[in-house]
């Protein structure tokens, strides 16, 4: 593994345990759940993707260097909110942001760490599988945490969020073999991060049957609706 991935794979582990870590504190958690969903959220993805590819025990359970720092970021993470507990509900929007940017900055690091393991382990000529393993590594451990605090995967609703992830990943593949590793992380990393952060400004979506915007009109209709049928009655 070169410096670079090294250096992304440090960058991410903090960027998720981080974020994890955010949206844990947001859940209620307490300290250790708040450690565990940060570490799932950084490692989550990587043990799916190493399963899939027959690495057994995976990556994660080998290398305690980056396990002890997700633990040590995601107990900053709520140090932090623990001791600023009160002033926390004035400071939603800001949260939110730096939430979202370490979230764009892990997703960017993982997909081009997935997609490089693809090539590591032979499958340099089978672009779905290396893909498809950048945007796994990218994007399971988030599933996880969503699906363990009981909310849908953020991936299924919000941003454009997995086609983020299946970009940088098609580029780090791309251009990996045409302009080396660092250049090519350095370009996946950037639309990443690009697509991600334009995504959360503009709202951008992919289509869905149910529009968000238009629940609270329908629910009110409801409401009226029956209010109606019950003062006929």
């Amino acid at each position: 593994m070169t410096e670079v991935i090294k250096f992304m794979e440090i960058a991410g582990t903090i960027a998720f345990s981080v974020s994890g870590a955010v949206i844990a504190c947001s859940a209620g958690l307490d300290v250790f759940g708040v450690v565990f969903i940060g570490c799932i959220t950084a490692f989550g993805g990587g043990i799916m993707r190493d399963i899939i590819l027959g690495i057994n025990p995976p990556a994660f359970f080998l290398n305690y260097a980056m396990f002890f720092l997700s633990v040590i970021s995601a107990i900053s993470v709520f140090i932090i909110n623990y001791v600023n507990r009160e002033k926390l509900q004035h400071l939603n929007s800001k949260i939110e942001f730096i939430n979202n940017l370490f979230d764009a900055i892990g997703l960017a690091a993982f997909s081009v760490i997935g997609a490089e393991v693809g090539f590591e382990k032979g499958y340099s000529n089978n672009a779905l599988l290396v893909v498809t393993m950048g945007m796994l590594t990218g994007i399971g451990g988030g599933i996880i945490r969503d699906i363990m605090i009981n909310k849908t995967p953020y991936v299924f609703k919000k941003h454009v969020y997995a086609l983020a992830s299946i970009c940088g990943s098609l580029l780090y593949y791309a251009l990996k073999e045409c302009i080396g590793t660092s250049f090519a992380s350095a370009i996946a990393v950037s639309a990443v991060i690009v697509i991600r952060i334009l995504a959360m400004k503009f709202r951008w979506s992919l289509p869905k049957v149910h529009d968000e915007k238009l629940k609270p009109q329908t629910f009110r209709m409801k409401n009226t609706e029956r209010n109606v049928q019950m003062h006929k009655n």
